[in-house]
């Protein structure tokens, strides 16, 4: 993981990142009501501490905006910070065992229209929020993302305040002149190919252009107001006196330890559904541990609270940032904390100097690429149930704050889910089985008392005389309440409404045992009934939901059993060998529905006819299929015997000679002769138009080299139809009783 390549791009990418950090730093601090320097410790130690401990490739730590209203509150609430630090660490030791309880899973239960709302949200909160900053209006924290800020303005309000004349000449060219740079950078080859990154470079500007224009003065001097303002300490006595730490004495308060849960809570949430974005944009989609990721958020809180910092999570700006900056690794976030620690004290001078338009160009170029038109449209394409729940966390986190947005927005996703497993809580099939048309009634994978009505209704509606399935196949839960309305059902209004209930695949635990009231196989009452029209009919539709896909459910353990004591076929298919055409499959049949007689080419002999025979006259089959395929090698391997008569059988087959023999009935040597010439579309087809006069002649065959057939068809009691499979397709075309063409005997003759 730590090759050279990856630890420069890493490095790069963390010099980003604290660069965009500091002033983040700063800003949440002020607007959490807490020292700033505060802020800073937050910041190293969501870098250092958490960065170590941490699972996660791409998600960078610190103090984070989404805490600001509750950081103050319980500052206000216990009356010092002091006491409020002692809080955070006992919301770290709650977050640590959070971690070892592996309350992490809760974040597979995020929506994925939430999350992608949060971080288009983050975008659109980056652009409003930093074009004030941009323009030299630096009067707010650089922090503060909340809609509604502590100094009565809002988000727009504070746009507004712009065209008062409330901005900076000097820090507006240098915000703008960034911008231009940003997006050029990523134009030119020459650049793309440096591996520096382009925030980087324009911070070196920032900071040139700020030198410049406070030598020209004037309107043009950019003064502290517009630039990081990091604490700057004369002595390192003085340095540490900047930290603070918990107020022990506070140990048995019982607000702390509410104010310990609310943090805790709060900070989870905001550290799962933000490390979960940062996988969304992870250009290498690695997963994070959630769990592993509440330790170690846990752990940082501890120590973040110790030495006087406030709550730290994971934070989608900064990981953002570090996504967009090409960090490969966590090493990214480490350093970042590493270059505060170092900056903050040994450096603040210079930082100092950093212009704060300069970073929120890099901010607000961000913005951009989180909240993308590309995002939009691929969310709305998805449809209502993931673009609505997406549109309304996005406007809710901004004009509310980060928290209070995600749970409206999870609000409406659970409402969408619920309307949905409303709408469509089963699935109503209805298949034509061998016996007649059985509706199935499919349950889903969870099956709640919501999903109760919906199939009391469906239930109701069933006439009498219906034939119904419910089918548990795929359900790992379902209600009591839904229990109790199947096990009635079944045992009472069903039956008084002639309705046959048939169960399958519920679970032992639920005491439904499976119950088939319908014969899903061919019975020796229903092969008496059927006529031959009827069985063919049957295995035509067979073939139509097998050609599209919708096969009806087969329970075939049931039908091994209910077929062991005898079986009752309804036809006897004579078929080809060829391994892609399974008879019960393209026919979409079970078990103990019909003899399948194979052989290459599908072609009459004695052993074959002789199995005929038996199917038909002994066990009582009403239809004869001969079914051909397209494409047919035994085919093809006559035609080419045929047109080239040195050629010779495959070696090791000298017993093929009897099948070529029979299928040569059925075409010329000089069509073969003729085949040759063609093209290899109108060979293949000249293949299948003899494999169809072969089915063809082998249905003539049958009557003709059959007394006991001739007598069964001219009766009444059995049909013989011919049949091509098409390979391409797994579509049956079934042949029009027509005379084959003829045969090469019978050229032979008049000739």
């Amino acid at each position: 993981m730590f090759t050279p390549s990856n630890i420069a791009r890493d490095t790069t990418s963390a010099l980003v990142v604290f660069l965009v950090a500091l002033p983040l730093c700063l800003g949440i601090a002020l607007a959490s009501g807490a020292p700033l320097f505060s802020g800073l410790v937050s910041g190293i130690v969501g870098g250092i501490v958490v960065g170590l401990l941490s699972g996660s490739h791409t998600s960078v730590s610190g103090p984070a905006a989404g805490l600001t209203a509750v950081v103050a509150a319980q500052i206000a609430g216990l009356g010092s910070f002091n006491a409020f630090l002692l809080a955070v660490v006992v919301g770290g030791v709650i977050q640590i065992g959070l971690g070892i309880a592996r309350a992490g899973a809760l974040s597979a239960f995020f929506p994925s229209s939430v999350i992608k709302g949060l971080l288009a949200a983050i975008g659109v909160i980056l652009i409003l929020k930093q074009i004030p900053h941009l323009l030299g209006h630096d009067s707010d924290p650089d922090g503060e993302m909340s809609f509604a800020q502590p100094d009565e303005h809002n988000t727009f309000s504070e746009i507004g305040t712009l065209f008062t004349g409330d901005l900076h000449i000097g820090a507006t060219i240098i915000g703008l002149a960034s911008i231009a740079l940003l997006l050029a950078w990523g134009r030119f080859t020459i650049f793309k190919k440096s591996n520096i990154p382009a925030p980087l470079v324009v911070v070196i500007f920032g900071v040139g252009l700020q030198m410049l224009f406070s030598r020209l003065g004037g309107v043009w001097s950019v003064d502290a107001g517009h630039l990081v303002q990091i604490p700057v300490a004369e002595s390192f006595r003085e340095l540490t006196g900047f930290l603070q730490f918990p107020d022990f004495r506070e140990i048995l308060n019982p607000a702390i330890y509410v104010a310990g849960v609310t943090i805790a809570v709060v900070a989870s949430l905001e550290t799962l559904l933000n490390l979960e974005a940062a996988d969304k944009i992870d250009t290498r989609r690695r997963n994070s541990p959630p769990n592993r990721e509440l330790l170690a958020q846990g752990c940082g809180n501890v120590v973040a609270g110790l030495v006087g910092g406030i709550p730290v999570t994971s934070v989608i700006v900064r990981s953002s940032v570090n996504v967009n900056s090409g960090a490969n690794s966590k090493l990214s976030a480490i350093m970042h904390g590493i270059f505060l620690l170092i900056c903050v004290v040994m450096f603040p001078v210079y930082l100092n100097l950093i212009p704060l338009s300069a970073l929120a160009a890099i901010l607000l170029v961000t913005g951009f690429k989180l909240a993308s038109p590309k995002l939009f449209s691929q969310m709305w394409a998805e449809g209502r149930y993931q673009f609505v729940p997406f549109i309304v966390t996005l406007v809710s986190i901004v004009f509310t704050d980060l928290l209070i947005g995600i749970v409206i927005g999870l609000i409406v996703s659970v409402l969408f889910i619920l309307n949905s497993n409303l709408r469509h809580p089963l699935r109503r099939i209805v298949e034509k089985h061998a016996s007649g048309e059985v509706i199935r009634v499919e349950l889903s994978n969870q099956v709640s008392f919501l999903n109760r009505g919906a199939l009391d209704k469906l239930l109701s509606s069933a006439e009498p005389g219906t034939q119904l399935l419910i089918d548990a196949t795929h359900s790992d839960y379902i209600d009591p309440d839904v229990l109790s309305l199947i096990r009635d059902y079944k045992e009472n209004a069903g039956p008084a409404r002639r309705v046959s209930v048939s169960l399958r695949g519920f679970r032992d635990k639920y005491k439904l045992n499976d119950e088939l009231q319908f014969a899903d196989y061919s019975t020796r009452e229903l092969q008496d009934r059927v006529t031959p029209q009827q069985v063919l009919e049957i295995l035509r539709a067979g073939n139509d939901r097998f050609h599209t896909d919708s096969r009806l459910s087969r329970d075939l353990g049931s039908q091994v059993g209910a077929t062991a004591a005898g079986q009752n076929p309804l036809a006897v298919v004579l078929s080809c060998i060829d391994s892609r055409v399974p008879v019960e499959l393209v026919f979409d049949l079970g078990i103990g529905d019909v003899f399948s007689v194979r052989v290459a080419g599908n072609v009459i002999g004695t052993k074959s006819l002789g199995s005929i025979e038996y199917g038909v006259t002994v066990a009582g089959a009403k239809l004869v299929v001969v079914l051909g395929h397209t494409r047919c090698g035994a085919v093809t391997s006559a035609v080419h015997l045929l047109a080239d008569p040195t050629s010779s059988i495959p070696e090791g087959c000298q017993n093929l000679h009897s099948i070529v023999d029979e299928i040569n009935h059925s075409v010329s040597v000089d069509e073969c002769e003729h085949a040759t010439q063609l093209s290899e579309s109108e060979c293949e087809s000249f293949v299948d138009e003899v494999a169809r006069r072969n089915i063809q002649r082998i249905v003539e065959q049958i009557t003709q080299r059959s007394a006991a057939m001739q007598t069964a068809v001219d009766s009444g009691k059995v049909l013989i139809v011919g049949a091509l499979y098409d390979v391409k397709t797994g579509k049956i075309d079934f042949l029009a009783n027509d005379p084959p063409a003829e045969s090469k005997a019978e050229r032979t003759l008049t000739s």
